[in-house]
């Protein structure tokens, strides 16, 4: 079953979904699960490459290195269905992009980009079957989907190219809504965890696992956070607790 605009983004902190949670519950719409998912990161833009964002790219990468073995992932096991067991991953590289992007950017750009840099840039791996492109934006950046836009509608979203290219779009968080009183770091990682337990869980966002009223495992319990060793993560809603663990 496919869903009309699926939920897809992490909402801004202070419109979190209020979502019945007693009621939630996620089913498997039959698509394509990521169960040894393969991260790669792009930070694009030369912001980048000056602090204090320089500083930030190996603590982003090493976020990963920690996150796609931890506790987080184990938890998603769950989800698992016939020949997808889903387990721990792994990050298989990162770029830093020289090239600025356009101030606004929408999801057309973004996949445009994606597309340019796998099929130009032997940096970034070929997409298999597990592979999720995390495409982090500078400063002063502004991404937009369907009408609304990174900082004013939403925080991050994750999508796929024609079912087979599974990314993530993290604007830097430059407002108040996309930090919700964590200091930069904190807010970037509790995001993106947010989108990699939705990537894993529906790369093909409303074909994987789903919830018609609630959304995707991270939006019933978005801004919900807890700390994993040095880094702050969003709590996933758990059918088999049936809560935000």
């Amino acid at each position: 079953m496919e869903v009309a605009n699926p939920i897809r983004i992490v909402p801004l902190h202070g419109d979190a979904l209020a979502a019945p949670v007693s009621a939630a519950s996620l089913t498997y719409r039959g698509g394509p699960l990521l169960p040894a998912v393969q991260v790669f990161t792009l930070f694009w833009g030369t912001a980048w490459q000056q602090d204090p964002q320089a500083g930030m790219v190996p603590q982003i990468n090493q976020f990963f290195d920690f996150i796609l073995t931890s506790p987080l992932i184990d938890q998603l096991g769950e989800y698992s269905v016939a020949g997808m067991t889903i387990g721990h991953g792994s990050r298989t590289g990162a770029v830093i992009l020289s090239t600025d992007p356009p101030s606004t950017l929408a999801d057309t750009d973004i996949r445009q980009f994606l597309q340019q840099e796998i099929s130009t840039d032997p940096a970034v791996p070929q997409p298999t079957p597990n592979s999720l492109y995390f495409v982090f934006l500078p400063p002063g950046a502004t991404s937009t989907l369907n009408g609304g836009a990174s900082c004013t509608n939403f925080c991050g979203y994750h999508s796929d190219i024609n079912g087979q290219v599974f990314y993530a779009v993290m604007p830097y968080p430059g407002c108040t809504g996309c930090l919700g009183s964590l200091p930069v770091l904190d807010a970037l990682t509790s995001t993106t965890s947010h989108e990699l337990c939705e990537a894993i869980t529906d790369p093909v966002p409303g074909q994987g696992w789903y919830d018609d009223q609630n959304g995707e495992i991270g939006d019933i319990c978005a801004w919900q956070t807890k700390k994993l060793g040095a880094y702050t993560v969003q709590l996933e809603w758990s059918n088999n607790a049936g809560s935000c663990i």
